[in-house]
């Protein structure tokens, strides 16, 4: 059984995340110590609950010491077994965060994958859906079908978002050793190349908001903010605005930079991505204004992945192989290679900010 330091570098609740994945693609069971230590309000928190919970549902897995607060558990991994599933996370627990656990075992889950969650779809401290949709997973195509439909946003505090994710797996992590399981990945899966990038296609994105916020044009202003930030560039620039009935009121905006020659390689895509939240007194064009500025840094730095998108791309690298190029070694990319390696052993290799994975025993040596 592996032990893991939950108060590793950052130590935040991305390594129970990544340690629930890994353990359920791996099937090896783990025991994970001093949880979110480094958090103020340290221990496991309901976001944790959820993932655990669903992958109870999906997996049989079992986990002990899984309760509010908790800074220990004993995980038992279990193969997927439902398909079919429906997750209320409560208030604006963050989808995305729960995906993040969710996502790697059912791309190699053998069958069609049907989740319904809900929860929060665009809240503080989590990548946003359209984030999710849009930039990470153009990203895990090579392993399976994936189709995400937004029915409603769910904002901070009541939550209530809907998201409906359908998942067609091409591979089947099947009873064969692990090993095995990484080579058909690594011989079926194109790795990732995204080291450099072509010229600046185009710039698309949503601006969002709840119905409330309508008649103030939020939507509308953060928009074109963001628009006038980006003009410099001289590509197009296509940003969607879109009002939503919720039960809190909201806003937000995701900006998606695309890369290539002619067009944008599907099998391959290069995209950075930035968001933005609304909140209480901050300005429609304040918000974004923030969204264009923080996409500007990222294409400014020549960079073939954005700094959060190498996060949370970086077990995915470890599966098929490759590299990337960010424009930020940040500390949770940090943290997600530490859990990563405790599973798969010594796989990346880093020069500056690029990520390599080693596929030889004599590589890693």
């Amino acid at each position: 059984m592996l032990a893991i330091d939950g108060s590793y570098l950052e130590g935040g609740g991305q390594i129970v995340r990544t340690a629930l994945a890994l353990s359920t693609v791996t099937g090896i069971p783990f025991i994970c110590t001093d949880i979110r230590k480094g958090r103020k309000d340290v221990g496991l928190k309901a976001q944790h609950l959820t993932a655990i919970m669903t992958l109870g549902e999906l997996c049989g897995s079992e986990c002990e010491g899984a309760k509010l607060g908790s800074t220990e558990i004993v995980f038992h991994p279990k193969p997927v077994s439902h398909h079919k599933i429906t997750i209320d996370i409560g208030t604006a627990g963050s989808i995305s965060l729960l995906l993040q656990s969710l996502m790697p075992p059912l791309l190699f889950a053998g069958k069609r994958v049907s989740l319904t969650l809900v929860g929060g779809t665009d809240v503080a401290w989590a990548m946003p859906i359209d984030y999710m949709q849009h930039v990470l997973f153009p990203q895990l195509l090579r392993f399976a079908k994936i189709d995400v439909k937004l029915v409603r946003r769910g904002y901070y505090p009541k939550g209530a978002g809907l998201v409906e994710v359908k998942i067609k797996p091409m591979i089947k992590r099947n009873e064969h050793s692990f090993d095995d399981f990484l080579m058909n990945v690594r011989k079926r899966c194109k790795p990732y190349a995204l080291s450099k990038r072509e010229s600046l296609l185009c710039i698309k994105g949503i601006s969002h908001a709840s119905i409330d916020l309508q008649g103030a044009k939020v939507a509308e202003r953060q928009a074109h903010a963001a628009q006038f930030m980006v003009k410099k560039l001289n590509c197009p620039v296509i940003i969607e605005t879109q009002y939503q009935d919720t039960l809190s009121t909201g806003s937000g905006i995701t900006l998606h930079a695309m890369f290539g020659k002619e067009e944008e390689d599907i099998r391959n895509p290069i995209r950075l991505g930035a968001d933005a939240l609304g909140e209480k007194g901050k300005k429609a064009e304040v918000v974004g204004e923030e969204a264009a500025k923080k996409l500007l840094m990222e294409i400014e730095s020549s960079a073939a992945v954005d700094v959060y998108l190498a996060d949370n791309l970086l077990l995915y690298l470890a599966l098929a192989g490759g590299k990337l190029c960010t424009s930020t070694l940040s500390m949770h990319t940090k943290t997600n290679m530490y859990i990563i390696e405790h599973f798969l052993g010594p796989v990346f290799s880093v020069e500056r900010n690029c990520i390599s994975v080693m596929h030889t025993r004599e590589e890693r040596l």
